[in-house]
């Protein structure tokens, strides 16, 4: 009779830390100073894995409520839990994305393993990211464009009001060589999206994140646009997938909604035997949140892993932007031994 290996008990360790940002960034109905991010370590065999997380904030997540359902799974965390399992221990969210790439961090140092091969990729490379600008008064967002030496894709945070298209002009004319995106934040109407269209279509803008709010998809519904469109809070984890096939052109993966890596590589190989374009974002964060990310992007073809550009400082080692493109080395994370 074979006998049942033991399953290694884990040691998890919770914290919290703040990462002040250079500056407000602001988006539709939002401003932001400052991230609480909720980094998950956990423990076995003389190695520990990390991970981190923001959370989804129009959730009403944040890191005292992410803290809350970490420690309320601790119990079964620590027993030794696997990241099957802890899909179906976890909601998805913020707090099982720091505990699922701390599982995944974990297992490739125990193995001696990068992260990658885990996961049945080809060796990463250097991934071209968009710069996000903020919500700002047009000639302010310039300026910004502008600072993003050797950007080579932009995007353009809208909030469906008229002066979008004094932004969208103002950052055509200051980067008339960058790939452009526009991301409504759920702030559009099909009002609102029709008069800026023509805007848009002249400033050779390349996608439409979001337009509408969350429950307004059926909005989409014979909407012919010439320009792209992805999900982004209508796309949270792996079961809203297939619903977006018909409205959406892009699927818009940030771990914090999907509840981790396991679960958002599943959504990105759905998304496209789909037919759906695949794209990775961020909710803000530092390396240690972006290293697993740029694992989905290497399945993308729009990339949006810019959060540690915001911030005052970030980890060393940290990422590195450089010629607009963004990589992690792999002493951040899931890197093996």
């Amino acid at each position: 009779m074979p006998v049942t290996q033991p399953v290694p008990r884990l040691t998890l360790q919770v914290d919290v830390e703040k990462w002040p940002l250079k500056a407000p960034f602001r988006i539709t109905g939002y401003t932001f100073v400052e991230i609480n991010v909720v980094v998950a370590s956990i423990s076995s065999g003389g190695c520990t894995g990390r991970g981190e997380a923001a959370g989804v904030y129009y959730r009403n997540e944040n890191a005292d409520s992410m803290v809350a359902q970490i420690e309320a799974a601790r119990a079964g965390i620590e027993a030794g839990i696997d990241r099957e399992a802890l899909r179906r221990l976890m909601p998805a969210g913020g707090a099982r994305n720091a505990v699922d790439c701390a599982l995944w961090d974990l297992e490739s140092r125990l193995t001696g393993v990068p992260a990658w091969k885990i996961a049945g990729l080809k060796p990463p490379v250097p991934l071209v990211t968009t710069f996000t600008l903020g919500a700002e008064d047009p000639e302010q967002m310039a300026r910004t464009a502008v600072s993003y030496t050797g950007a080579q894709a932009i995007k353009i945070k809208l909030t469906g009001t008229p002066i979008d298209a004094d932004r969208v002009r103002a950052v055509r004319a200051a980067r008339p060589e960058a790939w452009l995106g526009v991301d409504a934040n759920q702030g559009f109407t099909r009002a609102s999206l029709a008069d800026l269209m023509p805007t848009l279509l002249d400033a050779r803008v390349g996608l439409i994140e979001q337009p509408f709010p969350i429950g307004r998809e059926a909005d989409l519904d014979g909407l012919s646009s010439p320009i792209p469109i992805a999900a982004d809070e209508s796309a949270q984890d792996l079961q809203d997938v297939a619903g977006l096939v018909g409205r959406f052109d892009i699927v818009n993966i940030k771990l914090d909604k999907s509840g981790g890596l396991t679960e958002g590589l599943a959504m990105a190989r759905q998304a496209q035997a789909l037919g759906l374009g695949v794209m990775v974002g961020n909710m803000t964060g530092t390396a240690l949140a972006m290293a697993p990310s740029a694992l989905v992007g290497q399945l993308c073809r729009i990339v949006d892993l810019d959060g540690p550009i915001f911030l005052r400082n970030d980890r060393s080692p940290g990422a590195v932007y450089e010629n607009g493109t963004f990589w992690c080395a792999p002493e951040v994370w899931g890197g093996g031994r």
